[in-house]
């Protein structure tokens, strides 16, 4: 008893409240159930991880699998629904990869997962940043976004229900000539 008064006397020096003795606490999750909870949030951050991966490698068949069957690929007004779609989104965007291929020139940064899981579905918001090899070899930023997405559970593995990509830096119209000129230059 002790020990509660002074920690909740420390609570309040510090600005903070403790739970009302009357307050009843939510049921408490089972064993069982926090370590589901664990395993969900640490597949979706290795979808998360696995996305800036396979995109970097060029593996576009490995990218799409992570999307659930009918998932779609959103940036503005474009969307890309199901897997063959966000594929060929891919050899649009990037080309066929040569044999053993291996990118030395870019690479994807994903970060600042916030995670939440509702039985088979669960929403992420997190930032990415894509970095080119510069004129003299330096890394270079090239672009800063954020991802909102949408997660299910499709035949007991999570997958990418809905991906909403929102460049920031530079803006999605400055991206579009970026994404131009590097074409043209193909």
């Amino acid at each position: 008893m002790r020990y509660a008064i002074m920690g909740a006397g420390l609570l309040a020096i510090a600005g903070l409240s403790a739970p009302s003795l009357a307050e009843t606490p939510k049921a408490a999750l089972t064993v069982e159930q926090r370590l589901q909870r664990v395993e969900d949030e640490l597949a979706i951050r290795r979808i998360i991880v696995d996305y800036a991966a396979t995109q970097d490698a060029r593996d576009y068949a490995g990218y799409a699998a992570l999307f659930a069957t009918n998932g779609e690929w959103v940036n503005g007004k474009t969307v890309h629904k199901g897997r063959e779609a966000i594929y060929k989104m891919l050899v649009n965007l990037y080309g066929t990869p040569p044999e053993g291929f291996v990118n030395n020139e870019s690479y994807h940064l994903s970060s600042n997962a916030q995670i939440d899981i509702d039985g088979d579905r669960a929403t992420a918001h997190s930032r990415h940043l894509l970095v080119w090899r510069g004129p003299n070899g330096d890394p270079v930023p090239a672009l800063a976004g954020r991802y909102e997405d949408e997660f299910i559970r499709e035949n007991g593995e999570w997958k990418i229900l809905r991906r909403v990509d929102y460049p920031v830096m530079p803006t999605p119209e400055e991206w579009m000539k970026v994404i131009r000129a590097r074409q043209a230059a193909q």
